[in-house]
């Protein structure tokens, strides 16, 4: 051996030792057999604010939609000076409503009043048998306090009749009659015996129901393939109500409860039973949405295998880098991913081994790009030289793994879940519902022992059109 040939030779050992020992550092820092302790995946948690102003037109259609033509009637009604009445009370046209303040509606309700008046039994009932009939109309003001109860019904706390709205005065046999003190009692009687005794008046909860089987029916969304039921367990229904004169009513509406996952074979077939109603402080128009979603290691493998397999990276003028082979796995609170390779040289020679990476996860919702920070990896291989030639060019693959490590999320997610945006949307016969700037972007990505959990977040703003 000539001196010159020792001198290449002591250098090209020494370079290699320092490779070596540049990977034992390197693996001491990065075990991938390591048990690191894992993350604490959080709790999904998702409400709603849905802050509603029902116009009075609204509002009137419904009532006048909703209230039936035959109030009530009323039979032998004792009407002074040996006569009697039978009478039935009913709506005669639209009913009217007017907010006096945050609490009380005033209401004109035309009223039909229908029957006849005749003579009480014996005496000379025996001898005239005529009746006069009755035929109407009156439009009585009166004054209510709606309130919803807690149970989902609605009740009226208080009744208060301010005007007739016309005088029922006619004569029977001679005598004149001014009826309209006993029709004001008559009415009051009805209000206490039908309405303001009775705080469960008007079940709401059907109605609600109906409206609450289209929302919160358990729905299967893809995700990259992979299937997931969603459904939503509600802890709190929230409701804060008042009136806003020459408006309407004012509602907000809150919710609280919790997404939860199931199999796409085992999907809930309705939706979970609503709570009881409890106050509401909250004004705001929000939709927030925390959902479950987690990728099994095998599943995660196949996704980077369809992502990343088959990329090229040049390690140095002479090897071009290729993975074949993923493996992922949890490292702490990052994620492990083993690489099976292989090095081909424009020579014609061919490295195999293996290479070990962790990173951490990141998603950029303004890119909508998930990339992999905090990259680092060891080399496992049992070629020395693919083990040294990798170490020395250490920083400029770390760099071309970080760049290259980036998979485009936005339209993947906005895709598989836009079914989201038309289950949360509904029309009824009262009003469309629609969903403004939904945007669904992951909160986390937390490694588990069984796979990669990625909660997601959507939020959006409502829109009412009423009718």
């Amino acid at each position: 051996m000539t001196e010159p040939t020792f001198r290449i030779s002591l250098k090209s050992r020494l370079i290699f030792w320092i490779g070596i020992g540049f990977l034992a550092v390197s693996c001491k820092s990065l075990d991938p057999s390591a048990s690191l302790p894992l993350p604490v995946v959080p709790g999904t948690k998702s409400s709603l604010n849905v802050p509603l102003e029902i116009p009075f037109s609204t509002l009137t259609a419904v009532a006048n939609r909703e209230t039936p033509s035959l109030i009530f009637r009323q039979r032998g009604m004792d009407l002074g000076n040996g006569l009697v009445g039978d009478f039935a009370f009913s709506r005669n046209g639209k009913i009217q409503l007017h907010a006096l303040d945050q609490q009380r509606l005033e209401v004109v309700f035309p009223l039909k009043i229908q029957g006849e008046i005749g003579l009480k039994p014996g005496g000379l009932r025996n001898l005239l048998q005529t009746k006069v009939p009755i035929n109407q109309s009156l439009a009585p003001v009166f004054v209510i306090n709606p309130q919803v109860q807690s149970n989902w019904y609605l009740g009226i706390s208080e009744f208060e009749l301010l005007d007739l709205g016309g005088k029922m005065a006619l004569s029977v046999l001679g005598i004149e009659l001014d009826l309209s003190p006993l029709v004001r009692q008559e009415i009051r009687r009805f209000a206490k015996e039908e309405l303001t005794s009775k705080p469960n008046l008007l079940a709401l909860k059907p109605m609600m129901e109906s409206i609450w089987n289209q929302v919160g029916k358990p729905i299967v969304v893809d995700v990259e393939g992979k299937k997931t039921g969603l459904s939503i367990r509600p802890d709190s229904v929230k409701l804060r109500e008042y009136l806003q004169p020459n408006k309407g009513l004012h509602l907000d509406l809150g919710f609280q409860g919790q997404v939860q996952i199931h199999p796409a074979t085992a999907v809930p077939s309705r939706a979970f039973p609503l709570p009881t109603i409890s106050p509401n402080t909250d004004a705001s128009n929000r939709i927030d949405l925390e959902l479950p979603l987690a990728f099994t290691y095998a599943e995660l493998d196949a996704l980077i295998q369809q992502s990343f397999g088959g990329q090229a990276i040049r390690m140095n003028k002479t090897y071009v880098f290729q993975a074949k082979q993923f493996r992922t796995q949890a490292y702490g609170d990052r994620l492990g991913i083993t690489v099976a390779f292989t090095a081909v040289s424009n020579k014609g020679g061919e490295l195999t081994g293996e290479l070990f990476l962790a990173g951490q996860p990141v998603y950029d919702p303004l890119t909508q790009v998930l990339r992999v920070d905090n990259l680092d990896f060891v080399m496992k291989s049992g070629s020395a030289k693919a083990m040294l030639g990798t170490m020395i060019k250490k920083g400029k693959i770390n760099k071309q793994l970080s760049q290259r490590m980036k998979m485009p999320l936005g339209e993947t997610i906005g895709e598989s879940l836009k079914g989201l945006q038309g289950r949360l949307s509904l029309q009824t016969s009262v009003a469309n519902l629609a969903i403004q700037g939904l945007q669904i972007v992951p909160i986390g990505f937390y490694p588990t022992a069984t796979g990669l959990a990625i909660p997601l977040k959507a939020t959006a703003t409502t829109a009412i059109q009423w009718k």
